[in-house]
């Protein structure tokens, strides 16, 4: 007697056997990711984000370490893709968006612009540049190294000599750890940390003939 397999009898025409297994796959590690980035924001912003270890977000998102690990190697890179959102539209806004911030303006402005939009960030995200940035980490992420050619270019183009030996010294200041201290130990407000970039930006940006 023929038995038919009822898995076999209702599978589509010309489907593969397990063929629905890595999309089933893919989704559940999407899910463990969302899990994992919304557990860890919630860790940075209530604690020291340098003291959060693997295990906390592990135990906070529900999920195991092995799988934890399996898409992040430190707790700085679940900060760093955290953060990654946020950076990328502001490096989106520099390179196509309106004046000052984007093409069109001149260096000492579109410096000045940066620097306020880079305060902003770190206002609205400080938890995560602490996290994602700590220490001499901060100078081998992506979006430090986007950072560097902007200003780089800035500094080109308004004809400041040592161009490459300016862009760090300009960058320092969004630091966040400096960020930290200047906002929340020696009580500076975000308003007044801006406006002290905007002089520099126009002191050392001033165009040359």
């Amino acid at each position: 007697m023929l038995v038919v397999d009822k898995r076999t009898e209702s599978r589509p025409p010309g489907a593969i056997p397990g063929a629905s297994e890595p999309n089933r796959l893919r989704a559940d590690a999407a899910r463990n990711r969302a899990r994992v980035l919304q557990a860890a924001e919630r860790l940075f912003a209530a604690e020291d984000p340098r003291q959060v270890t693997m295990g906390d977000i592990a135990r906070a998102a529900g999920v195991g370490r092995a799988t934890l690990y399996r898409s992040y190697p430190t707790p700085a890179s679940v900060a760093t893709a955290l953060l990654d959102e946020h950076e990328r539209r502001l490096q989106d806004d520099l390179l196509r968006g309106e004046p000052p911030l984007g093409p069109g303006a001149a260096p000492a402005d579109r410096l000045a612009a940066f620097y306020a939009a880079m305060t902003g960030l770190l206002e609205r995200h400080l938890p995560l540049a602490l996290g994602a940035e700590t220490g001499s980490a901060r100078f081998r992420t992506g979006a430090y190294g986007f950072w560097r050619v902007h200003v780089r270019t800035l500094l080109i183009e308004a004809g400041a000599p040592d161009a490459d030996h300016m862009i760090d010294v300009l960058l320092a200041p969004l630091s966040p750890e400096l960020f930290q201290f200047r906002r929340h130990e020696l009580g500076h407000s975000t308003a007044e940390i801006t406006a002290s970039l905007e002089k520099l930006a126009h002191q050392v940006l001033t165009e040359r003939d």
